[in-house]
Parts: structure tokens; sequence; C-alpha cells
């Protein structure tokens, strides 16, 4: 069989709209790695996905009464717009069915292209359910994403491409699935040509159709798909592809969001590009391998398959990355209701990075603060124990995602009772050690009520903060206020804040 697809492989017709994408060498990934860590930039493709090389190696290899009838494809958006770019360049109709939660830019991307975008369902299966009916009542010719060989050997070109552009020993290349259709193509033609180079799959832990094929050894039905990584949100690996992959895959690595998020940042920091979440599968998967084979100075291979992200997802990356690399520790604490219990705290954080801080009130007896710090994984072990040994009820929440996606948001509202509180709002220059310098130099004689302190990377910090001030004293805080020097501003009247978290009567 794998003479037949290398056959294909070689023969496909993809560069009437496709380039070689670059293999570049993520520098400072591979420092850090003690390994020479090799992307391969199919988010540089003119649809910013390695999918329209199938999809087009398929439409153009039609026959001429099929490209008649037009074509109909069901796509996440990757492949909706390969094949809307492939049949505007063949001048022949496309419609797209995308399931109704594919992100804005894809869509968009779809239309400009002057493909129709029929949006139906909630995930890739159910849409391509409604395009084949579809198909048969309007007579249209299907373009599978992945299931297809001519598709197969499209994207298959990719492996050509490495193997011709790096000349040194592979100890491995990671690519990402979803139906299968890359891994299957790049499989075939890497174990026929170098079958020591180990071919190893990467899937999201919620999206795991080959891994569960694998292990079961079997096509397996997922119940249900994570749609963070909607480019590869598949419940069913594709029939031909589990056929390629069952045989020529080495293995599989199963991902977490937070370690998508973290590997998304990684290739920017090398590339000044942003992936999408399934264009990121493959360098999370390498970065898994290495820390669990402690593998050095080998050539490692990770295909960016795709950069069409929407600009709001990238709030939720920010926030996850430091915990998917292990670099921030995300703890819910208990401490004493009482003034100078937050500056306690703080000192006993050290001179560490705080990147979040939420408190509001609500016990006049102990307080609970959502606390943020910028560590790595046996600092945040040793810091949990020490701060047990210091006498703190203190919980880990990195693995809580109630608390990451939700509680953290919505830690204060309004306090219990009327609090002779006032409000303000804080700038000062941001750095390691900066939030602990704050509050040491706002600490005394009043207690602090309401707190959140969010660190943005940014050359200032903010933090909101609310005060217990009996109306006899405001004048003289307000006086220590222009003494300590920081820019602020009162917020008690605001109306957020009056109608968000303002104290209530009892």
């Amino acid at each position: 069989m794998l003479t037949k697809y290398i056959e294909m492989i070689l023969r496909a017709r993809v560069y009437d709209v496709a380039i070689e994408s670059p293999l570049d060498t993520a520098k400072t990934l591979s420092r850090r790695l003690g390994n020479q860590i090799l992307i391969k930039r199919e988010d540089l493709q003119p649809v910013f996905s390695f999918k329209l090389r199938g999809a087009y190696n398929k439409i153009a290899n039609l026959s001429e009464v099929d490209k008649r009838k037009g074509v109909i494809a069901a796509s996440a958006g990757n492949h909706a717009q390969g094949v809307a770019l492939a049949a505007h360049k063949l001048g022949i109709t496309a419609l797209i069915v995308m399931p109704k939660t594919t992100p804005a830019i894809k869509i968009n991307a779809v239309k400009g292209l002057g493909g129709e975008a029929i949006l139906f369902g909630d995930t890739y299966d159910e849409a391509c359910e409604h395009a084949i009916n579809l198909a048969t009542e309007r007579n249209l010719t299907f373009i599978h994403p992945y299931d297809d060989p001519e598709v197969i050997a499209g994207q298959g070109t990719v492996a050509v491409e490495i193997l011709r552009q790096h000349h040194g020993p592979i100890h491995a290349i990671f690519v990402p699935v979803g139906g299968g259709g890359l891994i299957a193509g790049i499989s075939a033609y890497v174990k026929f040509v170098r079958p020591e180079i180990k071919v190893i799959g990467v899937e999201p832990d919620d999206s795991d159709c080959l891994n569960r094929a694998l292990k079961n050894g079997r096509r397996t039905i997922l119940k249900q798909v994570g749609l963070f990584a909607d480019g590869v949100a598949v419940k069913q690996i594709g029939k031909e592809t589990f056929h390629i992959a069952h045989n020529h895959v080495d293995e599989v690595i199963t991902v977490s969001t937070d370690e998508i998020c973290a590997a998304i940042k990684d290739i920017f920091d090398d590339t000044r590009s942003i992936a999408e979440p399934a264009g990121a599968l493959a360098i999370a998967g390498i970065k898994k391998y290495v820390d669990r084979t402690n593998i050095k100075s080998a050539c490692l291979i990770g295909i960016d398959s795709g950069a069409n992200i929407n600009f709001d997802r990238l709030r939720h990356v920010a926030e996850r990355a430091q915990l998917g690399e292990q670099r921030e520790m995300i703890m819910a604490v208990a401490i004493p209701e009482k003034p100078g219990s937050f500056l306690e705290f703080c000192r006993a954080l050290g001179q560490r990075s705080i990147t979040e801080f939420n408190y509001r009130f609500f016990d006049s007896k102990k307080a609970h603060i959502f606390v943020g710090v910028q560590t790595n994984r046996a600092e945040g072990e040793a810091l949990l124990k020490d701060l047990g040994n210091r006498g703190y009820d203190v919980t880990d929440m990195a693995g809580n995602d109630l608390a990451l996606e939700h509680i953290r948001y919505m830690v204060g509202g309004h306090a219990p009772l009327l609090l002779n509180e006032v409000v303000y709002s804080f700038e000062f220059p941001e750095r390691p050690g900066a939030l602990l310098s704050f509050l040491t130099t706002l600490s005394g004689r009043w207690n602090i009520s309401l707190f959140h302190y969010r660190n943005h990377g940014a050359a200032f910090g903010r933090v909101l903060m609310g005060v217990q001030v009996p109306n006899s004293e405001k004048k003289l805080f307000r006086s220590y206020l222009d003494d300590i020097g920081f820019a602020y501003r009162d917020e008690t009247l605001n109306p957020a804040y009056q109608l968000f978290a303002a104290g209530n009567e009892q």
C-alpha cells in the first residue's frame, strides 16, 4: 500500500496554490529543551493552513464532469478555505458546511475566497452529515477533509519537503491529528523513505480519536470532543487514515488546553507568529515527549499546521499559557481578617512576582484570597509546604478548571454589610516585588476590605483596593495617599463599584 501512496504523493498537484513552506529553527525552544527543534511553517500557506494541499489535489484530479457539478465540503474552517481557494482557482463553485462553533475569521475567509458558507451543527461530524445529504440533494461532488486517498496524498507533500529540507538525522516528526489526513500522508511517505524516523501524533486530551482507536485496535467514536482546538475536533478517525496510521504511526501523545496555550506562546516567542490551538499541538507534544524521555541533542520536527485563530481567543491563551508552562501557581489562601495580614502574607511569598491577587471582605474573622505567583513546579511545591508550615490554609488551584475559568473572575461581589469603605485605584511601576512594596508602603492602621491585582506584563501595575476608613479619618487617609506618591483615583462613587461591589446593609 505504501508504494501506491508514494506514487500519489510524488504526483500530487499542490503547487498551483501552495508554497513550499520553510522549516524554521526554534532557537529559544531548542536551547530550553536541549534539542534541535524545527518548525514546519504550514501557517504561512495562502490560507494559513496545510489543508489547501489535499483539497487542491483532490479537486484538480476530478473529472471534468464532476468539476462542472461543483463541490461541497464540511469543515471546521481550514479545509473549507482550502476547498474554496482550490475551487476559485479552477473556476468551479464551492459550498461549504461549517459547524456553528467555527471561528468567525474562518467563515469570513471562506466567503472572501468566493465560497458559499452554511453553518450547521455544533461539531464537524454534524456538519459533515449535513454536507453529505446536501451533496446528494444538489448533485455536488463531496470533498472529504481527510478520509480520501487524493487528500491524503496532497498532505503527504509536507513530508517530501521536510526530508528534502533537512538532510541530517531526524529523531521524530510530530504531527497534529484531527481526522488523520496529515499524519496518514506524512507517515506513509516517511516510513517508506526513512523508516528510522519516528512519526508521533499529537491530540488534545479531550479530542483524542486516534489515541483511543490505537489503544482499542479499532476506530472508536468519542461521546464528545473538546472545542478549544476546533481544527481537530473530530469524534472518529477516518477509515483510510486509521488504516495507514495503525501500521505506520509510532505513538500518540495527548496534551491539555494549558499545554497547547503554552505551545502557542513558544511559537510566538521564536517566530513572532500566532498559531491556532490545533496548529500548536505538535510543539506541545514535543515538549511533553522531551520531558518524558529526557532525550538530548536530537532533531525533533513539529508541524505548525495553521494560524486561523480569532483575535479575542488570545485573552484565554495568554491567561493559561503560564500554567501550561508550569511557571505560575494559582492558589486559594485563608488569612486572618485584620489589619496587616495582607502584608504579612505577601512577606511570606518573598520576592516572587505575584501575577494575581483577588479578595473581597465577607467574614469578620477570616479572609479568603485568590493568588497567582510566578514560579516553577519545584519552587511552587516548596512554597505550598512553606505556607502550610507558617499556618496558612492553602489550596492549590492549578488543575481546577472551575477556578481558572470562572471563580477567579467572580471573587468579590457585594460585602454583606456596610464597611465604612473607600475605594481607590492605583498605579505603580511593575517589577518583581512591586506588589509587596506597594502593600508595605500602605501598611498601617486601616484594614483592607477589597483587593484586585493582575499582572498583565505592562510597565505599570494596577490595583483596585477598598479600605475601611471611618468618616473622621478620611481626610487623614487622603493625606496619607498623597505622601506615598503613587498615582491614585477615588473610585468610591464609580457606578460599577456601587452596583456590583459596595457593602450592603444587613
